[in-house]
C-alpha cells in the first residue's frame, strides 16, 4: 500500500514525537539514576577481591580508600593517574590520612588510562596480573552506566559491583553548569550505548592508553 506524501510527513511526524519522547524520558531517568545516594559500604559483597577507583572526579579515590579501610586484604587499582604523580600525592589532595605500610602495599597507580575505554584496559591488565575476579567500580553516579559499559565490553570476565559517588556539583542538579554536565555525560552513555549494543563495534585497540611505559615506583603489592 502506497502512502501519499502527506501520509509519510504524518509518520514522520509522529515517528519524531515519539523519538523525542523516548530521549526526554531516558534523560530523566538517567539524571534520576545518577543522583542516587552512595551505597552503604557494609553492602560490597564479601567476594570482592579488587577495587579501582576511576580518577577525573571528587570523592571517588575517597571512596575507594574507605571501601581498602574497611576490608584492608583487597588490592586496590588508582586508574587514570596523571604521570609523575605519586601516591603521598593523592592523599594529600583528597585530604586523606596517613596509611600505614600494610594499606599502601595494596595499592597501585595506574598511569596509562586517559579515556574511559583507557580505565577499562588498564583495569584488564592489572586484574589479570593480580588474579582478581570481582571489583569494586568506583566513580561518579554520571558516569557509572558508561564505565559499566566499557567495562563488560572490554574485560566481560570480571564480575563488577559498582560503587557510585556524588560530587559536590550534583547537590546543585539544577545548576547551569550541573545540567550542561549531564548532558554531555548522557550524550557520551549514548554513544557508547550505540557503538557497543547496535553497531555491535567493541573497542579492541585499547584506545584511551597514554604511551610509553608507567612512571617507575609506582607503589603496588608484589
Amino acid at each position: 500500500m502506497k502512502l501519499s506524501g502527506s501520509g509519510i510527513w504524518s509518520l514522520l511526524s509522529v515517528s519524531l514525537t515519539i523519538a523525542v519522547w523516548v530521549l526526554v524520558g531516558s534523560f530523566v531517568y538517567f539524571c534520576a539514576d545518577a543522583l542516587r545516594p552512595s551505597p552503604d559500604l557494609h553492602d560490597i559483597p564479601a567476594d570482592c577481591d579488587g577495587i579501582v577507583a576511576l580518577t577525573g572526579g571528587e570523592n571517588r579515590i575517597e571512596a575507594g580508600l574507605a571501601l581498602l579501610r574497611q576490608r584492608p586484604d583487597r588490592l586496590l587499582l588508582i586508574s587514570g593517574v596523571s604521570p609523575h604523580t605519586g601516591l603521598n600525592h593523592i592523599l594529600a589532595a583528597t585530604k586523606s590520612t596517613t596509611l600505614p605500610p600494610s594499606l599502601t602495599r595494596q595499592i597501585s597507580l595506574g598511569y596509562r588510562a586517559a579515556t574511559t575505554i583507557g580505565n577499562a584496559w588498564e583495569t584488564a591488565q592489572w586484574a589479570r596480573q593480580k588474579h582478581l575476579h570481582h571489583l569494586v567500580l568506583v566513580t561518579a553516579g554520571y558516569h557509572m552506566r558508561r564505565s559499566l559499559l566499557e567495562f563488560h565490553d572490554i574485560a566481560p570476565q570480571l564480575h563488577l559491583t559498582p560503587y557510585w559517588v556524588q560530587p559536590p556539583a550534583m547537590s546543585t542538579p539544577f545548576h547551569p553548569h550541573t545540567m550542561l554536565l549531564m548532558f554531555s555525560q548522557y550524550g557520551k552513555l549514548i554513544g557508547a550505548f550505540i557503538r557497543l549494543m547496535v553497531l555491535h563495534q567493541p573497542d579492541h585497540a585499547q584506545e584511551g592508553f597514554r604511551p610509553g611505559p608507567a612512571p617507575p615506583g609506582s607503589p603496588g603489592p608484589a
